[in-house]
């Protein structure tokens, strides 16, 4: 009989310079405390999401399992991810450079934290944590069209080595996987991790209190931000054709 390989360890042979980041989930060493906060980040966000997210959001939500009351099971996750896009969330240690970043999304697999904020951070964490990165993000993993822009995204900026040309490209990145609008159905609707995670930041964006433009490539790419401070200018697409579209034209200008 053969040796069962570990999730770990296929993930480890298919990357090279992401490899040494790559860690196992132990998820039952989750506390019921870390369970409540889990619970409780979800159920506070969820009213606002079922009527401003974008509906692909929410129906990744359903499709890769996720529930309000317990922390998410990644290898789980993935099992129900996979078959639909070939995505996985995979656990790593901690904040990766750049380079084993666009390595993982290159070969779809979302960099995935383990660690939960603690009680008094439930407004905002400086550093990602795993309502960030699965609750805000891996939902839209399960779309075919947001999957596949954002393996090229990977691509592209493994490609690269200007680094004016990858600040550029991190601009795009910005302003449509953490903060991305979308129009449908002649509304606003909201698909970027940091505003379907942050209540604060989504509700104020809701709320008219920054600057809604219409997604241009171009302007996107000289838009300067601040990671700490909220947006004034954001930008809406109107298909997620349109940002897969923008990673090619991005890297026929920036090559």
């Amino acid at each position: 009989m053969g040796i069962a390989t570990s999730p770990l360890n296929l993930a480890q042979g298919k990357l090279n310079v992401a490899a040494p980041y790559l860690i196992e989930q132990t998820w039952a060493d989750y506390t019921p405390e870390q369970h409540a906060i889990w619970s409780e980040l979800v159920t506070r966000r969820m009213p606002q999401l079922r009527e401003h997210a974008c509906r692909e959001y929410l129906d990744g939500f359903q499709q890769i399992g996720l529930r309000e009351d317990q922390l998410p099971n990644l290898s789980e996750v993935s099992a129900l991810l996979q078959p639909r896009t070939g995505w996985q969330s995979t656990p790593v240690s901690g904040f990766l450079p750049a380079d084993a970043f666009f390595e993982m999304l290159a070969a779809r697999m979302f960099p995935t934290t383990t660690w939960l904020r603690s009680r008094d951070s439930m407004e905002y964490t400086p550093e990602p944590d795993i309502f960030h990165d699965v609750f805000g993000h891996v939902p839209m993993h399960a779309h075919p069209v947001f999957a596949d822009f954002l393996e090229s995204y990977g691509k592209i900026c493994a490609r690269l080595t200007d680094p004016v040309a990858l600040e550029r490209m991190g601009r795009l990145f910005w302003f449509t996987v953490e903060f991305g609008l979308i129009r449908q159905n002649g509304e606003i609707k909201v698909y970027g991790s940091g505003l379907i995670s942050s209540h604060g930041e989504c509700t104020r964006v809701l709320a008219g209190g920054c600057e809604v433009k219409d997604f241009n490539l171009n302007a996107v790419l000289n838009q300067e931000f601040q990671t700490s401070e909220m947006q004034p200018v954001l930008y809406a697409v109107e298909s997620f054709d349109q940002i897969y579209e923008a990673t090619k034209q991005a890297e026929s200008q920036l090559a």
